[in-house]
């Protein structure tokens, strides 16, 4: 036989001399399993026990040889086929010596193929590439013995007792932990996220290798990962597959999450019991980035990472997303498309099923995902090269996929029933018709609920507390607050002085040569300290402050108190008059255009307790929001909207003011929140997303 030639062989070709086979654990229906591993390229493949018999007698050489000396020595009953299946599987992931001239072409070929195809290489694999770096296996081996007790049960249950002290104390400080978390979102706050960012992985990566060492797996290398640009450290467990204990690579796989649980843990307890400072922020940020990147992205199992593996381990079942990716193409095809089309394998109907929705939400997620980061090339580069790889982004990841799979559909087309093409047809038009109908009725909205009149009560200068009023009703000119300013009292005093001088001169001035000229400056004089001793009497009655309408006065500032000195700009108290109330909702940029004045509007104020009230829109703003007109809809405060990182007064996005009005007064006794659903015209969805579609490609364009 020539190698790769396609007519039947009588002997087999040899196999690679480097090739080990090395014993796995039994499959799930309880067959033994074994692995045959390629040294060379760091490869394992799964054989069952077929395969393994015809290996074992492969010395044979000869096919009918192999074939005769399984069914005699066996209760296996194997053909000529089975052979020539397992050489073409040795052939295609070049398990076989290259020791014909044939062989040596189809290689020389394949690196010109490959070297031909090195652009789409390229392309694939640019978001994401290894760069090893050290071969650590000894220095590990040399570090194991002084971490053995990382590894023991007293370890485990004190990592833990820290993780749930931890949380607990984050639960009593947990406003001042998320409003931490809001302001770290600026340019230093993302460098220090990267950095504690590395510092996890590193740590993680480090778990995953001296819990490999441990179980005597060689750790092949180590090295630098490219993640759409950013290196993260990775590591090369791929051996572990040489374990035939499945709990012993279970903890391998879980070895980096539950070294970045652990980080998380204690990070949280220390930031906990730490005061405010730089070491309290670099906790903060390895506490977060440890706990939100592990629950979010390494504990998935949608993605190649570490939930991938521990799903597949726990179930034992390797290559878990390409054989459910497999299942669920060919139910696809059979269910939508009449194909008459086999499983590659055959598994029972409640596992088939299991393995379909698995693979419907790998797709799903690995959609957003990729979405996701195409967004991300296409900001963190340069405008054009940018947008070069926005497209190659799903073109390659998202369209391509589609594209092989819709023209398996069109080659198979024939097989295709006229019915199911006009179902399919039908549900097409249907989903048309459903995005072209206007059905969206109703635009929401973050509202503050407040008095119609109401007014925050300042000093108009510094001064000395003397007198305060107490939270409850109030009448029109009655004493809030009374204070004094020693300073200002003293220059009025020292302007009277002066004033009564300069009158006790001019009487002196009576038959005194030229006492008329000299009175007269006195007088001046007189009237410029008396204008004074005016303005200083004015501003301390001013520091009186009384009542400018019947209302109820709340929110006094809790730090007032008898003797103490007010600056201007301290709110002292809030007045307002409960007797009406209006909502000054504020409503997305892209949604404004459908809000007109005369709109109804259902209010939802969440008071402690749930009330809706009637309402109608009554005026609406005409240039968007440069602050929020209180502080409580920030999300720092307990609202909804997010703001700067460096002025929580400006929000992200750009919201108008819609003014609402109450069909009937509720009994508030103070400014709340409120959700509010307004009831607009009927508009279409699919519109609406072409229309947004279309602005964006404008603005991103620079047209």
């Amino acid at each position: 036989m020539q190698f790769g030639a396609p007519q039947q062989p009588k002997t087999v070709p040899l196999i690679r001399e480097e090739l080990r086979l090395l014993s796995a654990a039994n499959n799930t229906d309880g067959s033994p399993a074994w692995m045959l591993q390629d040294p060379i390229n760091n490869k394992f493949y799964r054989i069952g026990w077929l395969d393994f018999e015809m290996l074992s007698r492969w010395e044979l050489h000869l096919i009918d040889d192999i074939v005769q000396g399984v069914n005699n020595e066996t209760t296996l009953d194997i053909d000529d086929q089975n052979v020539l299946n397992l050489v073409s599987f040795l052939n295609i992931h070049r398990l076989l010596q290259a020791n014909t001239a044939a062989a040596v072409d189809q290689l020389i070929n394949e690196a010109g193929r490959n070297k031909k195809a090195f652009l789409t290489q390229l392309v694939h694999h640019y978001l994401f590439f290894r760069i090893p770096l050290i071969k650590p296996q000894v220095l590990l081996a040399k570090c194991l013995p002084y971490l053995r007790w990382v590894f023991s049960p007293v370890t485990a249950f004190t990592v833990l007792m820290i993780t749930l002290t931890g949380l607990f104390l984050v639960t009593r400080q947990w406003d001042t932990f998320k409003s931490t978390f809001v302001d770290q979102l600026s340019l230093s706050g993302a460098i220090s996220f990267g950095v504690a960012l590395v510092f996890s992985k590193c740590l993680h990566e480090l778990g995953h290798a001296f819990t490999a060492t441990r179980y005597n797996v060689r750790v092949a290398h180590m090295g630098i990962a490219l993640l759409v640009m950013f290196p993260m450290p990775y590591t090369d467990t791929s051996e572990s597959w040489k374990l035939t204990n499945p709990k012993q690579r279970l903890n391998i796989a879980s070895a980096g999450i539950i070294t970045e649980l652990a980080l998380a843990g204690i990070a949280t307890l220390a930031w906990s019991l730490s005061a405010d400072g730089a070491f309290k922020s670099a906790l903060f940020f390895l506490a977060t980035t440890s706990w939100v990147l592990t629950l979010l992205i390494n504990v998935s199992p949608f993605m190649r990472f570490d939930g991938y593996f521990i799903l597949s381990d726990l179930l034992d079942f390797p290559n878990l997303h390409e054989r459910s990716t497999a299942i669920a193409k060919t139910w696809m095809r059979r269910t939508l498309l009449g194909f008459k089309e086999d499983y590659v394998e055959e598994f029972s109907t409640k596992k088939r099923r299991a393995l379909t929705i698995f693979a419907t939400i790998t797709w799903l997620y690995r959609l957003t995902v990729f979405i996701g980061i195409a967004w991300l090339v296409y900001y963190f580069f340069f405008k054009v090269l940018g947008i070069i790889l926005f497209v190659i982004e799903l073109a390659w990841f998202v369209f391509l996929p589609i594209w092989k799979e819709l023209t398996i559909w069109f080659v198979r087309r024939s097989e295709i029933k006229s019915s199911r093409i006009l179902i399919g047809l039908l549900l097409i038009i249907s989903l048309l018709i459903l995005g072209l109908m206007p059905w969206q009725t109703s635009v929401r909205g973050h509202a503050w609920v407040h008095a119609t009149q109401q007014t925050v009560i300042f000093t108009p200068t510094a001064g000395k507390l003397a007198s305060l009023a107490k939270n409850g009703p109030v009448v029109i000119g009655q004493g809030l607050f009374s204070l004094s300013s020693p300073d200002i009292a003293n220059d009025a005093l020292r302007a009277q002085g002066l004033s009564d001088a300069r009158e006790m001169e001019m009487r002196g001035l009576s038959g005194i040569e030229n006492g008329e000229e000299q009175r007269a400056q006195l007088q001046s004089q007189q009237d410029k300290f008396n204008a004074e001793v005016k303005l200083y009497e004015d501003e301390l009655s001013r520091m009186d402050l009384v009542a400018p309408f019947t209302g109820v006065l709340q929110d006094i500032d809790e730090s007032l108190s008898v003797g103490t000195w007010v600056h201007p700009k301290q709110a002292m108290a809030v007045l307002i008059n409960p007797q009406t109330w209006a909502a000054d909702a504020l409503v997305e940029e892209a949604q404004i255009n459908r809000v007109q004045v005369g709109n109804k509007v259902k209010i939802t104020i969440h008071n402690g307790s749930y009330h809706v009230f009637n309402g109608q829109v009554q005026e609406i703003d005409t240039t968007k929001v440069s602050t929020l007109p209180h502080n409580m809809l920030d999300v720092q405060h307990g609202g909804e909207i997010a703001t700067l990182p460096n002025d929580k007064s400006v929000p992200v996005l750009g919201f108008y003011k819609v003014r609402i009005k109450f069909d009937q007064q509720p009994n508030l006794q103070k400014m709340t929140l409120a959700n509010v659903s307004i009831t607009t015209e009927a508009k279409a969805w699919l519109p609406n997303v072409f229309n947004r579609l279309a602005a964006l490609f404008v603005r991103e364009s620079g047209f």
